[in-house]
């Protein structure tokens, strides 16, 4: 007990601290200390008195400066009417009772406040009790004093109060019946305490309209009942008449949505006595609803029109009370009310809104022929003074407009411009306004498709006039333009619509437009061009479309176009083949792939169907450009890269292979046919190409079976190529690569050997080892081929004896003889196949050799050399007769010179 004491005194005194920074602290400790007790336990103790006293005070002055929140006020409040409970004496005075009164009701009111009726309940319930003590300790008093007589009454007052709050509380918590119970105590005290007539009646319809709200449409009329009830029980002290008549007019709509043909009657009965008690054109207005709702005759619902009328209802209610009559398919009665509305307001400014509306309801209706003769007296009155106001005319606009539409949509051209012309006519000559210019573009359009052309450029110059800077503006210059046939015009205008794009454009009229509706207005551009057989105007509106747009879709689709329009163009005969088109449809090509690998929202299956429509089209391309290598190059490449977007499989594989490999050989093709100094940059694209090529093999052959793909022996020949030209030392790693092959050809021995000495590729000892290798597989065949033999050894004494040296090493020597031997056997084993120059050049280049030796005083190698060369003669054909009679004397000759040069030779040691 003690230490509770101490504890609320401690924090009680913590909160009053005027610099505390844990207030919300202090009082949720505050009220778990008070919360844990049992139901006020008797602790009677003037310390806890005091603290109660204290603490209740302190919640009232933050009222005033609203530094707590109404949570953290209920809780202190909770605490102190909590804490003064448990300190009450066994006889409470009447101070002490009426205190408790004031905390308690006070703390359920701010409980009721803060959406917790459970906790409100409780103290509400306290208040009561308190109260009913009071109550008796006052009876037992004198009842003659008037001290006593007033006290009761303010208990009374009080009691009602509580009453009225914990009936909020039951409603708050759905317990209607209970509330109901609570305000029959309150209407029960009423007549003892008639002040609070209009509080009961007003709460009473504040409960109406939430049961309204939460359509508990039943629950809401008992509610309204019963507020209208308690407001005329007394006149005196009754809510206001139009207080009462808004009570009623509600009560009417809850009656008309609850169930109108059941509660007709008491609908009727209700809004009738509304507009007894306040005449309100929200009232007629709410009448003419409920009669119609309930079928009533037309005379009836005449009577309630002409109560309107009379009662100075504003137009706005009166248009509504039409449209009322519209929406139930009293149309005689709606135009005549109309007529009425019209008429009642001829003299004042708000007559326009009612014309208008009735020109727009004989428009709904097909009366067409009326609706015109209503506008034509409205333009009349416009140029003599009746003019309509701003926001009547803006519906008239509106009307007009969407009327002209859709005249158009049905391509009812002429009529259309005539609901049109009658906008027009509202518009002073010389008006700048956006709207002026939007409908200008409406009457271009419209004469545009009635083919008169003059009139429709008229209109489009007075739209530039009025609104220069809009896309919309430009575009119907773009189709006058086209009309025309004037090329440079409509280029012109889709170059100042690709301008204006930049900024955000708004739809126009009935054209649909998307986020990005320029790029809409560029297709639509292209369409008309080529409709209009205009095919160069309609690649620069496409053009425009894939350089203006954010929608990768619409881009996709324009490169398609764009494509199909120049192929034809590009597929002529070779000798009229434009490199122009191909780096035309290059672009796009490259263009449709960098909008493909960042297209983020596409599926999978989207962009592999793209991606191979402009693969393939890259392929046949390639193919069909070989007289411009470096196009066919680029096209390959591409090729490839698109079918990167797809999911790779076999043939993918395959395919992609391929591309790199004719990519490669392009390469090196234009390699052979660029300066030096271009040579560097083809070859390494054809050597990248290449290894990318030997990595997509890796992968296919580890995919499973893989045949014998003659692929390889192209790639390495490829390979060699580019490495030789490069002078890359691993070039040969290449040629043994190439060795190492299965079934290597010759032929392909015979091309690495002679791209080793490719300028500016110089590989004599790999061009000699290959041009071995290929001999032995001549050599080895049934029927070898003697002149890629001959070949073969020519090249290889070429290459060993080359032309014009002045001494020769003996290992040379001994090599090319070897050559000649081999040349010799070959000869004798076909001597007629052997070609004849060959032969010739052997005998030719043997003597030579001779000679050399001779002049070099190598006199047994010359003599040999020489006899090595008499030796072919007897190979030779047509000229072994010629050489037979020439060179036997001349061989005769150098032996005699050779054996005087021996002496002499000997005879100087």
């Amino acid at each position: 007990m003690e230490e509770f004491v101490s504890t609320i005194k401690s924090l009680t005194e913590k909160l009053q601290q005027k610099q505390l920074t844990d207030r919300e602290e202090v009082i949720e400790k505050l009220f778990s200390e008070v919360s844990g007790l049992e139901p006020f336990p008797k602790m009677p103790d003037p310390q806890l008195e005091q603290c109660a006293i204290q603490l209740w005070n302190w919640a009232v002055t933050k009222n005033v400066d609203a530094t707590i929140s109404d949570n953290q006020k209920a809780k202190v409040r909770h605490v102190a009417c909590s804490l003064l409970h448990c300190c009450e004496p066994e006889n409470p005075t009447e101070g002490v009772i009426r205190k408790q009164i004031l905390m308690a009701s006070k703390t359920g009111r701010t409980w009721l406040d803060c959406k917790n009726p459970q906790m409100a309940d409780n103290f509400l319930s306290l208040a009561v009790k308190s109260l009913e003590a009071l109550y008796n300790q006052l009876t037992s008093k004198d009842e003659g004093a008037a001290d006593v007589a007033s006290s009761k009454a303010d208990v009374e007052k009080d009691l009602l109060r509580i009453l009225s709050s914990q009936a909020e509380s039951a409603i708050t918590q759905g317990n209607n019946q209970e509330a109901v119970v609570y305000i029959q105590r309150c209407k029960d005290m009423l007549l003892r305490v008639p002040k609070d007539t209009t509080f009961l009646s007003l709460m009473c319809y504040n409960f109406g309209v939430d049961m309204y709200h939460v359509r508990k449409l039943k629950d809401s009329a008992f509610w309204l009942s019963q507020s209208y009830d308690i407001g005329k029980m007394n006149v005196k002290y009754a809510p206001g008449s139009d207080v009462l008549a808004k009570i009623l007019r509600l009560l009417a709509t809850v009656y008309l949505e609850w169930d109108c043909q059941g509660f007709q009657d008491k609908a009727l009965s209700a809004v009738s006595l509304a507009n007894k008690e306040c005449v309100s054109p929200f009232g007629l207005y709410l009448k003419i609803k409920i009669l119609l709702r309930c079928g009533a005759s037309d005379n009836h619902i005449r009577a309630g029109l002409n109560e309107m009328l009379e009662s100075e209802a504003s137009v706005e209610v009166c248009l509504r009370t039409v449209e009322l009559l519209m929406c139930d398919d009293r149309e005689v009665l709606a135009f005549e009310y109309l007529k009425s509305v019209c008429q009642h307001f001829e003299s004042s400014p708000d007559q326009g809104a009612a014309l208008v509306l009735h020109i727009e309801l004989l428009l709904q209706r097909g009366k067409e022929l009326l609706g015109k003769q209503k506008i034509e007296d409205i333009i009349t009155g416009h140029y003599t003074g009746k003019q309509l106001t701003p926001q009547a005319l803006t519906k008239l606009h509106v009307i007009l407009w969407d009327k002209a539409a859709k005249h158009f949509d049905t391509s009812n051209y002429s009529e259309a411009l005539q609901w049109y012309n009658y906008s027009l006519s509202f518009f002073k000559a010389g008006q700048m306004e956006p709207n002026l210019a939007r409908l200008q573009r409406n009457r271009a359009s419209c004469f545009l498709l009635l083919k008169q052309l003059e009139k429709a450029k008229e209109a489009i110059k007075e739209a530039e006039r009025c609104d220069p800077d809009c896309i919309f503006t430009q575009f119907s210059v773009y189709k006058i333009a086209v009309q025309e046939n004037n090329v440079e015009k409509a280029a012109e205008a889709l170059n100042a619509m690709g301008r204006l794009s930049k900024s955000p454009v708004a739809s126009e009229d009935r054209l649909l437009v998307s986020e990005n509706a320029a790029s809409c207005l560029f297709s639509l551009s292209a369409q008309i061009a080529l409709e209009s057989g205009q095919k160069d105007t309609a690649r620069k509106a496409l053009e425009c479309v894939c350089n203006n747009s954010d929608d990768e879709d619409k881009i996709l689709i324009a490169l398609r176009c764009l494509v199909r329009l120049v192929l034809p163009a590009a597929e002529k005969p070779d000798d009229e083949l434009s490199d122009v088109n191909l780096d035309i449809l290059l672009s796009y090509v490259k263009m449709a792939l960098q909008t493909l690998s960042h297209h983020s929202h596409m599926t999978a299956e989207q962009r592999t169907e793209e991606a191979n429509w402009f693969r393939k089209t890259a392929w046949n391309l390639a193919l069909s450009c070989e007289r411009y290598p470096d196009r066919m190059r680029d096209f390959f490449v591409l090729s490839y890269q698109l079918s990167q977007l797809c999911p790779p499989d076999r043939t993918l594989l395959m395919g992609q292979r391929t591309c790199l490999l004719m990519a490669a050989a392009t390469s090196l093709e234009l390699c052979r046919k660029s300066p030096h100094s271009a040579q560097i940059e083809e070859l390494t694209q054809a050597l990248e190409h290449i290894l990318m090529c030997w990595e997509i093999g890796k992968t296919l052959k580890a995919s499973g079976s893989f045949p014998a793909d003659p692929t390889d022996s192209l790639l390495l020949l490829y390979e060699f190529e580019a490495r030789a030209k490069l002078n890359d030392p691993k070039v040969e790693m290449i040629l043994e690569s190439v060795l190492e092959l299965e079934n290597v050809e010759a032929k392909v021995l015979e091309a690495i050997a002679a791209l080793a000495m490719e300028p500016p590729a110089h590989f004599p000892l790999l061009c000699k080892k290959a041009l071995r290798v290929a001999l032995s597989l001549h050599k080895k065949q049934p029927q070898p081929d003697l002149a890629h033999c001959s070949k073969c050894i020519h090249t290889l004494i070429k290459l060993s004896l080359p032309s014009g040296v002045s001494e020769v090493e003996a290992h040379v020597l001994k090599e090319v003889w070897d050559y000649y031997v081999e040349a010799l056997s070959i000869i004798a084993a076909a001597p007629d196949d052997f070609p004849e120059m060959e032969t010739l050049w052997l005998l030719t280049r043997a003597w030579n050799t001779g000679i050399l030796l001779y002049s070099l005083a190598q006199y047994p190698e010359a003599e040999k050399w020489c006899g090595l060369a008499m030796s072919f003669i007897r190979h030779l054909g047509s000229l072994q007769e010629t050489y037979e009679t020439q060179m036997p004397g001349l061989y005769s000759e150098i032996l005699d010179r050779l054996d005087k040069a021996k002496r002499n030779h000997n005879m100087e040691y």
